[in-house]
């Protein structure tokens, strides 16, 4: 499909009233998890346009420009707004964190799964591990608090158990800033990884700072605290891959196509009826809003759609699946790696003067305040053992004890074995 060459709906249609606004959630009990995972996918996409949008506004002084971004930001707002509203009112934050979690892990994956560009995928791998033990963190608080096995959540399409231990996420600053791409050099299916892997990450890292003063006890508190400043990391790492170097009419046509090549994969994958057609109905609004990004780009740049994105057709719809041997693979290979400037390396392999060792020394000066290794050893002396949901014993032997949670993996040098990151 090429959305530059369809008919979308017009903008004052798009506009809608406040029964229209107002969707059916789904039902917990019944629903599917990547139905869950495709509504958080694209608040997420919808948040980020919007964002995007308002930061253009700011930086412009024409008020012609302006008031054209104003209409379009509107019906994203609301395109957001209705998303959001899918999460029922009997969904905890905490189930709908392990929905979060499981996007993290099976979105990051199936985008590295396609990646071609060595150095984007290594990023995706990277942060992959952290992600999929945040889940392992979040469903251990989950048992704890309300008695409900994460498994159910997943649908069993996700393993549960430790990835890179949160302990050794935190990282200093700037080790976190990595390279550019190039959006006119760049493969087509790069470009789109790299913004939706950011609009991803930006809305955990969002929900996760706006939900952790509304916990309802301290340590769920404490976690939602640490793992909200490991996903600014995350958004860090993955915007900094963007084309910072597009102008801000360029990246506008860009977030627009991104948002119609989501809607689109959304509705060629989902289940649900309901949602399918509301798929469906916002991929024909962002459609209208493309269009009018290119208009704009022709008329205050003097450039042609062609000449940001040579190809309208769209790769393969983006499916959200099972990832089970994918992530045991990279667990397997890369769980010793940390990031070191602009690239990541063994924690054997740096100088014992790292920035890494640095930071984790002022920010972790023991384990025993670490909230997420709190989380853990609680659930441990409660019910004998941690929380896990796996299909066999995990590919890292170290990993693999149910009765202490590791804080050295990841973080202190010859604490496991890993090998090296793999190119598609």
């Amino acid at each position: 499909m090429n959305p530059f060459t369809e008919k979308g709906i017009s903008i004052s249609e798009s506009l809608l009233n406040w029964k229209q606004l107002y969707p059916k959630a789904y039902d917990k009990r019944e629903v599917d998890p990547y139905t869950k995972t495709r509504v958080i996918l694209m608040n997420g996409t919808e948040f980020e346009a919007n964002w995007f949008s308002h930061q253009l506004a700011r930086h412009v002084t024409d008020n012609d420009l302006r008031r054209e971004l104003a209409l379009t930001r509107m019906v994203e707002k609301q395109q957001q707004l209705k998303i959001s509203l899918l999460k029922p009112c009997n969904e905890s934050a905490l189930e709908h964190t392990i929905a979060y979690e499981q996007l993290a892990v099976d979105l990051t994956a199936e985008l590295a799964k396609r990646e071609s560009d060595c150095y984007v995928k290594k990023a995706l791998d990277f942060a992959l591990l952290e992600d999929f033990d945040h889940l392992y963190r979040y469903a251990n608080l989950l048992e704890m608090e309300q008695g409900i096995l994460a498994e159910r959540l997943v649908g069993r399409y996700t393993e549960i158990m430790p990835g890179r231990p949160t302990i050794a996420h935190h990282r200093f600053p700037t080790d976190n800033v990595k390279r550019n791409i190039n959006s006119k050099d760049a493969d087509k299916q790069t470009v789109l990884a790299t913004m939706i892997i950011t609009a991803a990450e930006q809305q955990t890292m969002n929900y996760y700072m706006n939900i952790t003063n509304l916990a309802t006890n301290e340590l769920s508190r404490k976690l939602y605290q640490e793992i909200a400043l490991v996903e600014e990391e995350h958004v860090t790492q993955y915007e900094s891959l963007m084309d910072s170097g597009a102008t801000w009419l360029e990246m506008l046509l860009w977030h627009e196509y991104t948002e119609c090549y989501l809607y689109w994969s959304c509705y060629k994958t989902e289940t649900d009826g309901y949602i399918k057609g509301l798929w469906l109905e916002h991929l024909d609004m962002e459609i209208t809003h493309l269009h009018k990004a290119a208009e704009l780009l022709e008329k205050y740049e003097n450039k042609c759609w062609q000449q940001v994105i040579p190809d309208g057709e769209f790769p393969a719809p983006l499916s959200l699946h099972e990832n089970i041997e994918y992530v045991r693979d990279i667990l397997a290979t890369t769980v010793q790696f940390t990031g070191h400037c602009e690239d990541y390396e063994k924690l054997e392999n740096l100088p014992s003067d790292a920035k890494f060792f640095v930071y984790q020394t002022k920010i972790n000066p023991s384990t025993e305040i670490v909230p997420s290794h709190i989380v853990i050893d609680k659930h441990i002396r409660r019910f004998c053992k941690d929380y896990r949901y796996q299909v066999a014993p995990s590919p890292v032997k170290e990993l693999r004890s149910r009765t202490s949670d590791n804080t050295s993996v990841g973080r202190k040098p010859n604490a496991a074995e890993s090998t090296d990151f793999f190119c598609n």
